[in-house]
């Protein structure tokens, strides 16, 4: 179950679920989201995870044949109401430890109960959500499968699916019959020190727009953040946090220039960023740097940043230009392997 919420992660909802049709099913968080991918043609099973839904909205989701969550009082009754008279798919949400969302263990059980009376709900999955599978040392995990494992004894014939991209790398004992991932498809490892290949489909690239000489001593950007130490050269670039990238970026953040990493310095701009190139080869305007990418991860970026890929995957604005990668034409023209982002350098 691909997890293409949040525009894909920022990579393009409708592109990235073209490129994933050999996905089982794909899951979004948003009604909208939902709706757009079968107006685009996507026939797969679709997931609306946990969200607000009304008796209209249950009733849109069984017309286009998308599954939706029971994750509270509410939607389990609502879910059930509609069942009634039409068919769904329903995921059952237990909330084992992670406290956002889902239901408490006697109200998963008495659901589970509520819904399988229903002949309208034609396959239940039960599924819960870790907090912190990515953290190899927590206990909190097993504690989570434990409880788990204890609610969905009481209907053993319904599936379950509990892992997301960290518990896909790390607990494979936890697979069961559906998985959710999540940032791995676009590149991301939440797992430090567990090694599986994948690889960043987005690139963020940015154009130089100006290099300018600036004496020792002098300073770049709002603030006067950063002052330059000997004679120094700038690289103006046409990126900033209007396009997404990270305002919160300190000096020294890396970007990467016609192959060489240099030091971005001082504040990110809305529109611009300065980047000291004194110790790289020539840099000219119309130059394109990279951001993020294959050769500089967005991981990286966000951690010199003080928050997280997601995040900035995510945070991409729409004024960036959007271009999709394919793979060999002549054997298929439908898949997109990466896609590049460029900010607008005018």
């Amino acid at each position: 179950m691909a997890m293409v919420k949040a525009d894909a992660y920022g990579h393009g909802l409708v592109p990235v679920a073209k490129a994933l049709r050999d996905a089982d099913g794909l899951a979004v968080a948003r009604l909208q989201e939902a709706v757009a991918l079968r107006r685009a043609g996507l026939t797969q099973r679709i997931l609306l995870l946990s969200t607000l839904l009304d008796s209209n909205d249950v009733a849109e989701c069984s017309a286009l044949s998308i599954d939706v969550t029971a994750h509270d009082a509410s939607s389990v009754e609502v879910i059930a109401a509609a069942a009634r008279h039409q068919s769904l798919r329903v995921w059952l949400k237990l909330d084992s430890g992670m406290h956002r969302a889902g239901l408490d263990a006697q109200a998963f059980v008495e659901a589970d109960r509520r819904l399988t009376a229903v002949p309208g709900v034609s396959e239940l999955t039960h599924m819960t959500h870790f907090s912190s599978a990515e953290d190899l040392r927590s206990g909190a995990t097993d504690q989570q499968i434990r409880c788990f494992l204890d609610c969905h004894q009481v209907n053993p014939s319904a599936k379950a699916s509990l892992a997301n991209s960290a518990a896909l790398i790390s607990r494979p004992d936890v697979h069961a019959d559906w998985v959710r991932p999540g940032i791995m498809l676009y590149g991301g490892n939440p797992v430090a020190g567990c090694e599986v290949d994948v690889r960043p489909a987005m690139t963020m690239l940015a154009r130089v727009i100006a290099v300018r000489s600036v004496p020792e001593g002098e300073s770049v950007g709002y603030n006067r953040l950063w002052t330059s130490g000997r004679p120094s050269r700038i690289a103006t670039l046409g990126v900033g946090y209007g396009d997404g990238y990270p305002r919160q970026a300190p000096n020294g953040t890396p970007v990467r220039i016609n192959g060489q990493v240099a030091p971005l310095v001082g504040r990110v701009s809305m529109d611009s960023i300065g980047v000291d190139v004194t110790d790289c080869d020539e840099v000219a305007v119309g130059d394109e740097a990279t951001l993020w990418g294959k050769s500089l991860s967005a991981a990286t970026i966000a951690e010199q940043a003080s928050t997280i890929n997601y995040e900035l995957l995510t945070g991409i604005s729409q004024r960036v230009t959007r271009e999709y990668e394919l793979p060999d034409r002549a054997r298929d023209l439908n898949r997109p392997k990466e896609l590049l982002l460029r900010a607008p350098a005018s």
